[in-house]
């Protein structure tokens, strides 16, 4: 079950009104919370407008005589979606490990961080599901339930995190995913159509997880270069990749192809991904690749790491 937290306490030293501040970066929002990309709240209107076209045609068509399966699916979409939910919320209660103060507390307190960071007045629930050599994680819900789910792979013999820093922006990614609201009922609902839509539905998509990678990144942006090397080589060669090199390949990577590649993918490319990251001046690309003439990284903001604080309720 989610854990209560109190009311969020600010993390970091007070600013010192005697010097000036820097600009805040693309990760927040000017209220201090992780900003969404620009393109995500455009691109749900407009899916949500399908979704709502498509439930009314089927309604009409149904009213006709002229029934068939793809129009009973979208008559049945706001049951398929509640079933699908629950299924996808009982597989790791019934097979995967729950993170606790006891299991996996290095992974449990990473996720107190992150919804402590994000003004969260929860924890959601975490699980660890055994991986099979695949580098992955997950936000997801059901009812009043949030959770995330880890795949193994990032953790160590011992349930010490591989690289901490980079799991916990992975992470506050997941966490990012339910502060953002992406994982509610209705959201999913609205959002039906995507999968009948695919460059519609994939953009909406990418600008949904480079919303997430915004949280990710207020989280622990020293996370973002060994979360981005990990997703490209593995947990054995991650330590082996120049995240610089990699980011950089996102200007000079061109073709027909690479722009299909990345049009038609849920996620961002890698390589835009990782620009993203280091170029905190403006959103990740979400249809044309980084200009070449745009460079303008900023040094990521310092953040402390997790710490199971004693003045945080959690039962």
């Amino acid at each position: 079950m989610a854990s209560k937290l109190p009311a969020p306490a600010p993390f970091g030293p007070a600013p010192a009104d005697q010097w000036p501040q820097p600009p805040a970066p693309r990760s927040l929002s000017p209220y201090g919370r992780p900003a969404f990309h620009s393109w995500e709240i455009p691109l749900l209107v407009l899916v949500t407008v399908c979704t709502v076209a498509l439930y009314t045609a089927g309604i009409s068509a149904v009213a006709t005589g002229q029934v068939s399966d793809f129009l009973l699916l979208i008559l049945l979409a706001p049951v398929v979606v509640f079933i699908r939910r629950g299924l996808t919320y009982a597989s790791p209660r019934v097979n995967g490990i729950q993170m606790t103060p006891t299991q996996f507390p290095e992974g449990y307190y990473l996720v107190v961080e992150a919804a402590q960071r994000f003004g969260m007045s929860y924890v959601p629930d975490a699980f660890v599901v055994l991986g099979n050599g695949q580098i992955n994680a997950f936000a997801a819900g059901h009812g009043f339930r949030r959770f995330v789910t880890v795949y193994s792979d990032l953790f160590e013999v011992g349930g010490q995190a591989r690289n901490p820093d980079a799991l916990a922006f992975i992470i506050g990614h997941e966490v990012g995913h339910i502060a953002a609201g992406h994982v509610s009922y209705w959201r999913q609902l609205a959002m039906f159509a995507m999968q009948y839509l695919p460059v519609l539905g994939s953009s909406l998509s990418r600008a949904m997880e480079y919303t997430a990678d915004n949280h990710g990144f207020v989280n622990r942006p020293q996370g973002a270069s060994g979360a981005m090397a990990t997703l490209g080589a593995g947990k054995y060669l991650n330590q082996h990749v120049g995240f610089d090199e990699l980011a950089d390949r996102a200007r000079t990577e061109t073709g027909l192809f690479v722009w299909l590649n990345n049009l038609l993918a849920t996620h961002p490319v890698l390589t835009w991904r990782a620009h993203a990251l280091r170029d905190r001046s403006r959103d990740g690309n979400l249809f044309w690749r980084p200009h070449p003439a745009r460079t303008a990284p900023t040094q990521p903001m310092v953040t402390g790491p997790a710490q199971p604080p004693a003045n945080w309720t959690t039962g």
